[in-house]
């Protein structure tokens, strides 16, 4: 077993890396119909399944290795499974809760498979897989009920149970990193990653461990209250690889947070903005110069060591994207 702890320190001390871009972004452009997502195995399933992306490793997995190689070829060190809402907790909205482990395993396989493709092409090039672990569709520590303060939509045990089912299927599957990703809610992250450490007690190995926060608004805090340095504070005890923050800003709006994390921190550091702000049709319009230019400032700064896209980017995104951190140290813990 590959100690991928060691391998990506060893290259993050010498150059940035780069993460991919969105996958949802990628999905709508194939305007995939109920149909497309049923497939031929669900076709009479009885509830509604368009919109449930992670499906798609099951029923479209050209399509989801196709995405995947296009941020691969556009230059992507880093790619994420599609495995976002590949939870109990999230799957209950299209009551496929039994298809967990089977949606991460595959998802994974595919994006394994698409890295292996381009790391053979190019050794000195190496590529990796994070399994992408997300938030959930509900906080552990707020109510959901504001005539309820009290009450919580979920426990932190079945929080735990839910990530232990994704997190050992994605490792099964073969993910070279955990992301715990687009974190709103650090009592949830918190049940991820004591998960994660049962799973790693359990196969008697560990696997490198990237954690992301949301900024949700001009407060500048995550949506449970935490500021920069209490989103740190609240998680240095766990070895992460990095710790930083992605999606609901664009990248000129995040910047000033992550320097705070880059100051703050002891971790190696990691972004992934959105394409700027949505517009009035949830769209994202900026384009991949613009958005280069702004990424740009995190790199002028040198507060960066991975770097990459969410809502909105696409391979022309991390294309010049990674064209720009050739140009670049990396920043020094």
């Amino acid at each position: 077993m590959k100690n991928y702890t060691k391998i990506l320190i060893e290259i993050l001390e010498k150059r940035i890396l780069v993460l991919d871009g969105a996958m949802g972004t990628m999905i709508q452009g194939y305007n995939f119909t109920e149909e497309d997502f049923r497939g031929t195995r669900f076709k009479d399933y009885k509830h509604l399944l368009k919109g449930n992306n992670d499906l798609l490793s099951i029923t479209q997995p050209k399509a989801i290795k196709e995405i995947h190689e296009s941020f691969l070829e556009a230059g992507a060190d880093i790619i994420e499974t599609n495995t976002f809402s590949s939870t109990s907790v999230a799957m209950a909205d299209y009551h496929m809760q039994d298809l967990v482990y089977e949606l991460n395993f595959e998802s994974a396989k595919i994006a394994v498979e698409a890295c292996k493709k381009f790391t053979d092409l190019n050794h000195e090039k190496p590529r990796f897989v994070a399994g992408s672990i997300g938030p959930t569709n509900k906080t552990a520590s707020m109510s959901p009920d504001v005539n309820d303060p009290g009450f919580r939509a979920i426990t932190f045990d079945e929080l735990v149970e839910s990530y232990s089912e994704q997190i050992e299927a994605l490792i099964d599957g073969g993910v070279h990193i955990l992301l715990v990703e687009t974190i709103f809610d650090t009592l949830n992250a918190k049940a991820a990653l004591f998960a994660i450490s049962g799973i790693f007690e359990k196969i008697g190995y560990e696997l490198p461990l990237m954690v992301s926060g949301t900024i949700t608004d001009a407060s500048g805090r995550t949506l449970s209250g935490q500021t920069t340095e209490a989103f740190i504070t609240s998680l240095s005890h766990l070895p992460l690889l990095t710790i930083g923050f992605n999606c609901a800003l664009g990248a000129d709006l995040m910047l000033p947070y992550m320097k705070r994390v880059s100051r703050f921190s002891n971790f190696y550091t990691a972004a992934f903005p959105n394409a700027g702000l949505p517009n009035a049709f949830g769209e994202y319009d900026e384009t991949a110069d613009d958005m280069g230019k702004k990424i740009k400032k995190f790199l002028d700064e040198g507060c960066i060591n991975i770097i990459g896209g969410c809502c909105g980017t696409t391979p022309e995104h991390i294309k010049v994207i990674s064209e720009l951190v050739k140009n670049y140290k990396p920043r020094k813990k």
